[in-house]
């Protein structure tokens, strides 16, 4: 009888410990589960790299530089962060195209001004006449001393016709000469506008140019500023392991 009981008790003691090994293991088995599942849900970390070029200053196209300035000069140095120089471009262009204006206004004041007295003095009828017919118009004094000049020089297809509006005789010779030194100062004022004119060319070409060294310079310096910037990132952690995000920047110069 007592060593039924004492079989009976090693029995149960046996169990017990068998009971508790396997609630442990399973304990354990459970953690590592949790553990996994817990790492399994971590979200991958972003890309760093990605984000800091997002961000970082991009690189300034040449072409886009040359082409902004032919439009307007200057614009192109401000796209390329040269303004510095680029703002005298466009200063220039803003006189220059107020001395075009300026030479416009005055040749054509002077050349109005012209007709109107020719018309006055000379009794000619200025509509529909070309710049040709004024010139002839200030070197001789009648339209008849024009023509004899024409027939000399046997060049009868120049000749004008009074039946076409083109009779003319200055009331003095004072008269044709005023009016011819009217007109000349108008064709100056117009020879002037095309220089101008030439000059607003050059400026827009001069300015693409200034503009496309300042991209290439902005350019270079982004790069010597960044240097060779790499990134990296990874998640850490697992089973019995410390969980984060690992970020890894490298930089050369």
């Amino acid at each position: 009888m007592t060593i039924r009981l004492r079989f009976a008790s090693l029995l149960l003691f046996g169990l017990c410990i068998a009971s508790s090994s396997g609630l442990a293991q399973s304990s354990r088995l459970t953690h590592q589960e949790i553990s996994h599942d817990l790492f399994s849900a971590v979200p991958p970390a972003p890309s760093m790299q990605q984000a800091v070029e997002d961000q970082a200053p991009s690189k300034k196209s040449v072409g886009l530089a040359v082409l902004y300035s032919l439009l307007v000069p200057g614009m192109g140095e401000l796209y390329a962060e040269g303004f510095s120089s680029g703002k005298y471009f466009l200063i220039a262009e803003g006189g220059l195209w107020i001395t075009y204006a300026a030479f416009e206004i005055h040749g054509n004041d002077l050349r109005d001004g012209a007709r109107s007295f020719a018309a006055a003095r000379a009794g000619v009828s200025i509509a529909g006449k070309d710049d040709q017919f004024f010139v002839d118009l200030g070197n001789f004094l009648t339209m008849d001393e024009y023509n004899d000049k024409r027939l000399r020089d046997r060049q009868p297809e120049r000749v004008y016709n009074t039946a076409a509006g083109q009779y003319w005789r200055w009331d003095s010779e004072d008269s044709r000469l005023t009016f011819r030194d009217q007109r000349i100062s108008s064709e100056d004022m117009y020879n002037n506008r095309k220089f101008v004119g030439a000059a607003i060319i050059v400026n827009h070409v001069v300015s693409a140019i200034n503009a496309a060294r300042a991209a290439i310079s902005y350019n270079s310096s982004l790069e010597k500023s960044l240097g060779s910037l790499e990134l990296s990132s990874r998640v850490l952690g697992g089973p019995g392991g410390e969980h984060g995000v690992l970020v890894t920047i490298s930089k050369t110069f």
